[in-house]
């Protein structure tokens, strides 16, 4: 993982990326049924640059450098698949969540085109090394960048990061469907200020995207965990359709691409204020 921190943090705001990471180890490209560019199709690729003019503005960035299909930190740590492994699970595992049964836990069983990964079962030894060098220390990461900036302002917004395919999957409640170019996710409205969901999503229709709030995505794990609006601790996810600003075949920036940039930058230095106003602790 990266964090970036601003020279002088002067916004109530926290700001991740938790799906952009780009490193594969080598032992998993090898063992998996995919090629390297399949296994890319669950990345969020590019929403880390999207975002990196936080810093410019007072607020710290954090972003995985491993990618999502190798561990997912926006699960619970344990969101795992009896089927994928070659033995019993202890019971502590989560292996009735949604998510697991759709194919994408912590670990996931497929990519987002419904691909099987893996190409024989894991060890629950594997899985928890990811949980150990990976999971645990990035969470522990964005724990401390939350609680620094809550003690620094007695509030803090936090703003993870996302894109997704401008199509449902086959495995996604809007299967086969267009989606809107934002979706924003605030756990119907129990992880943020509803007024600020709105004023966001506010921002984007001024700036000439459609807007969706909480459908079909309202916020993973992140969101949920972080989000207690009235202990000053407000989580928004925002979503970005990929295919505003890259190519989803060939999984590269798109000649958009710096234009939703610009349209990002402004959101932050727009956002770094208003989140230093929210309300408190």
């Amino acid at each position: 993982m990266s964090v970036r921190q601003p020279r002088v943090q002067t916004a109530a705001l926290v700001v991740s990326s938790p799906h952009s990471g780009t490193h594969y180890p080598n032992d998993f490209v090898r063992d998996s049924l995919l090629d390297p560019l399949s296994l890319r199709r669950s990345e969020d690729s590019f929403v880390d640059d999207l975002v990196s003019a936080a810093p410019d503005f007072g607020a710290p960035l954090l972003k995985a450098l491993f990618p999502r299909v190798y561990i997912d930190v926006n699960r619970e740590p344990y969101e795992l698949d009896p089927k994928m492994f070659g033995e019993p699970l202890p019971d502590f595992v989560n292996a009735a969540s949604a998510r697991v049964a759709a194919g994408y836990g912590t670990i996931a069983r497929m990519v987002a085109t419904g691909a099987e990964i893996y190409r024989a079962p894991l060890t629950f030894a594997e899985a928890e090394d990811r949980v150990r060098r990976l999971y645990r220390p990035y969470h522990a990461a964005l724990d401390g960048l939350v609680n620094d900036t809550l003690s620094r302002f007695r509030r803090v917004l936090l703003l993870d990061c996302h894109s997704m395919p401008s199509v449902g999957s086959s495995v996604e409640k809007d299967a086969g469907r267009m989606r809107a170019d934002i979706i924003l996710g605030d756990c119907h409205g129990t992880s943020c200020e509803r007024s600020l969901t709105a004023e966001v999503a506010a921002f984007f229709t001024r700036e000439g995207f459609r807007v969706v709030l909480n459908d079909p995505f309202a916020g993973g794990f992140i969101t949920r965990h972080h989000g207690r609006p009235r202990q000053g601790r407000h989580a928004l996810q925002i979503e970005l359709n990929r295919a505003l600003y890259m190519n989803e075949i060939r999984l590269e920036r798109s000649a958009e691409f710096h234009a939703i940039k610009a349209v990002m930058t402004r959101l932050l230095a727009w956002l770094g204020p208003i989140a230093t106003r929210l309300p408190g602790a």
